[in-house]
């Protein structure tokens, strides 16, 4: 039986550890037996309380040793507390696989485990990561990322993801969906895909704005001079730069960009296009301008997006 442990601090989020926790738990009723053995721990053990105030009853560590441990994600500062930190070297040190889920890669990051490995969080805090684990190779625009025996994902939902991924690689991919449908949520999304999109990010407030937005998604593969999203907006060019940046905080010209590396990062999942054909059906006049933007946007060119997507495929 596989043993996972699912080691939380004061302050942990609820949603962080339910998620996973009944994601693994939802596997005997699928497959009719338990192949995985389930425990909530803490470095002490007791009554632990969540961000919301909801305790949760833990089991001390001692001397257990687990297959897999996922480190709960929560409020950073009382999880880096130095006996948190020992707990997670110890356990750690005798585990298969060990995951994390939303900040919890800050307790992974602080031991040491995530140095020269790619990492991801809440999209929230990936810029906080980075910052102060420069040798942590932060991908903020990640689900969840697998990088050797070290699992991250971004919080929140994305933990059922994570846990869906492990089923999979563990169990196969039947299992896995079946767990999905029993969780009413849909298959397992690759790890590489967006944590929001470039849509959902701008948010404009004016109507106009968001027509602009919606004509340029919808005509990605043709030019898209300011002037033409103006006049999709029934405004003057000067009048439509002015009110653009100061709805959405960049240019016309940035965001047309970055809804083309949207759409081209998702033909790259979902398919075999090649890419010199992706690039011109999004609006990239060839595929140099789009891996420099694929770079500026996500840290790496566009064949890394592929080359992760059968990865996941394949797991």
């Amino acid at each position: 039986m596989h043993r996972i442990g699912f080691f939380v601090c004061r302050g942990h989020d609820a949603l962080d550890l339910a998620g996973p926790l009944s994601t693994f738990n939802q596997v005997a009723t699928a497959v009719g037996h338990t192949p995985y053995d389930l425990h909530v721990i803490s470095q002490a053990g007791g009554l632990i309380p969540g961000n919301t105030g909801l305790p949760i009853e833990t089991k001390p560590i001692g001397r257990r040793t687990f297959d897999t441990v996922i480190f709960v994600g929560g409020d950073i500062d009382p999880m880096q507390e130095s006996e948190n930190i020992a707990a997670v070297k110890k356990l750690s040190a005798k585990a298969s696989r060990v995951a994390s889920v939303c900040t919890g890669a800050f307790l992974l990051a602080e031991a040491g485990l995530l140095n020269e490995l790619r990492a991801t969080t809440h999209w929230r805090y990936t810029a906080q990561l980075q910052s102060r684990y420069p040798r942590t190779r932060v991908e903020g625009d990640s689900i969840y990322i697998a990088d050797g025996r070290m699992w991250t994902s971004a919080g929140i939902a994305s933990g059922i993801d994570l846990a869906l991924a492990m089923i999979e690689k563990d169990m196969g991919a039947e299992t896995a969906r079946n767990v999905s449908r029993l969780l009413v949520v849909p298959y397992r999304r690759p790890g590489g895909q967006s944590q929001f999109s470039a849509m959902s990010q701008m948010d404009p407030e004016s109507d106009r704005i968001r027509i602009a937005l919606n004509f340029a998604r919808e005509h990605l593969a043709e030019a898209l001079p300011v002037e033409r999203l103006a006049d999709a907006a029934n405004l003057s060019p000067r009048q439509f730069g002015r009110a653009f940046r100061r709805e959405t905080g960049e240019t016309p010209a940035k965001a047309v960009e970055r809804l083309r590396v949207e759409a081209a990062r998702l033909r790259l999942q979902d398919g075999s296009e090649p890419i010199e054909q992706i690039a011109l059906a999004v609006g990239f006049t060839d595929p140099e301008r789009m891996r420099r933007a694929f770079v500026k946007l996500y840290g790496h060119p566009p064949q890394s997006i592929r080359r992760e997507s059968r990865l996941s495929g394949n797991r």
